[in-house]
């Protein structure tokens, strides 16, 4: 176990390749340590025979949210393993710094406390979103109030009290795509925050179009194996003191060891990422060309996520395929295919899911790393079983030739 003082996040432009980084972030001080994996620090408390100097460094972190010098004190203000991981990422998304939770949804909640304690509980959101961030916005758990809008409408929608405008790109599940750069000049100096998890640093940097705060589930591609659960909001150092602090007030802190896993599915990010993509975008033209499927969507921006509307029952290709697994998550080197409708969207207002896009005959596949002939086999034979119900596609636009992919749209567009 390493008990040396948490590794500050670099504050300097990233000079090295995407692939280069995701191997070498947060680990840059390994050989000086003499050490070639990091370890992995589980102690939840630390001695110390200072109990004045503990008390100054403890005051200073409740004043200002920065990370502590020295050794650690306690395991819900920091831990060594978890800091390399943040160290990484932010190096990845190219900002200051970052800090992990527990979840992704403990990271959304730590963003709309920090926003909310300082008086601006009011956000802007544009659907679709991940079906539970849409919940906690609009259930009012957390004392927030939130105006759905389009692109178009952000800048009018938000008020003096607006704290956050927040859009998830590509969109989940219907992969609707957004114009960053332009939303987030309609935002003016309220913070963007976008959701980054589909697309992950490999595909795209939203800092780099003027978003201020980007934010993962974790638990998806940056562990990338399905055995992880975690949540990380890259952002500059201000907001990320704010962060630590109200993680330490909540509790909602990343287990070292889910640290240690994330931190190694980040050195292989790029490959998975590039690798599940060229299959899920073969995936898309094969299913465009499908008589069985009425829509496809798949992203400009490219990426390992497919949603796909069936003429058929959905239900029964759920219960038909057999190489890949039905199952709610994503980003996993398997690949998950669920009903967005029944599950992840299930807690939306079923007027709102409709009206965002997600309709009851859409699918979302998370491809994994599986031979792309054989994903596309399972795929087969899992439409076969369905009974043609082809009533409600009477608006659906002439079918595209084959390889063309009809794209979706954000809502309002």
């Amino acid at each position: 176990m390493d008990t040396e003082a948490p590794m500050a996040p670099s504050t300097t432009t990233r000079s090295r390749a995407l692939a280069t980084e995701a191997v070498h972030a947060g680990r840059d001080d390994l050989a000086a340590l003499g050490l070639h994996a990091p370890p992995i620090d589980l102690s939840t408390t630390y001695p110390s025979y200072d109990s004045r100097g503990e008390a100054e460094r403890i005051d200073s972190f409740a004043t200002t949210g920065a990370r502590l010098d020295g050794p650690p004190v306690y395991a819900r203000l920091d831990n060594p393993t978890t800091a390399r991981f943040e160290t990484a990422l932010a190096r990845l998304e190219g900002t200051a710094s970052a800090v992990a939770f527990a979840s992704g949804m403990a990271a959304l909640t730590a963003v709309l406390l920090a926003r909310a304690s300082i008086g601006l509980r009011h956000v802007v959101a544009v659907r679709p979103l991940y079906g539970c961030s849409d919940h906690l916005l609009g259930a009012g758990l957390l004392g927030t109030e939130v105006t759905w809008t389009d692109p178009a409408g952000i800048a009018d929608a938000i008020r003096p009290d607006t704290g956050l405008v927040i859009v998830e790109t590509p969109a989940n599940p219907t992969l609707a795509e957004v114009d960053i750069r332009s939303v987030a000049h309609s935002c003016g100096s309220v913070p963007l925050l976008v959701d980054n998890t589909f697309a992950t640093p490999v595909l795209q940097r939203p800092v780099e179009h003027g978003a201020r705060i980007v934010l993962h589930s974790a638990t998806k591609y940056l562990g990338g194996h399905g055995d992880v659960m975690g949540g990380i909001v890259a952002c500059d150092e201000e907001f990320a003191a704010r962060l630590r602090q109200v993680r330490f007030a909540t509790g909602g802190v990343l287990h070292p060891m889910a640290g240690y896993l994330l931190l190694r599915g980040l050195a292989t990010l790029p490959v998975r990422v590039r690798a599940a993509s060229a299959s899920a975008a073969e995936l898309s033209r094969r299913l465009a060309a499908d008589p069985r499927i009425a829509r496809v969507h798949y992203p400009e921006l490219g990426g390992a996520m497919v949603s796909f509307e069936v003429f058929g029952d959905p239900h029964r290709v759920i219960a038909a395929v057999r190489l890949i697994t039905p199952a709610v998550s994503l980003g996993s080197v398997d690949s998950l295919i669920q009903h967005p409708a029944s599950i992840s969207h299930r807690i939306v207002d079923e007027g709102d899911r409709q009206a965002s896009g997600v309709g009851d005959r859409l699918l979302r596949m998370s491809v994994g790393l599986e031979d792309v002939e054989d994903l596309w086999a399972d795929l087969c034979q899992a439409l076969s079983s369905e009974e043609p119900l082809r009533q409600g596609f009477s608006d659906l636009p002439a079918r595209t030739g084959a390889g063309t992919v009809p794209q979706s749209r954000p809502a309002g567009r």
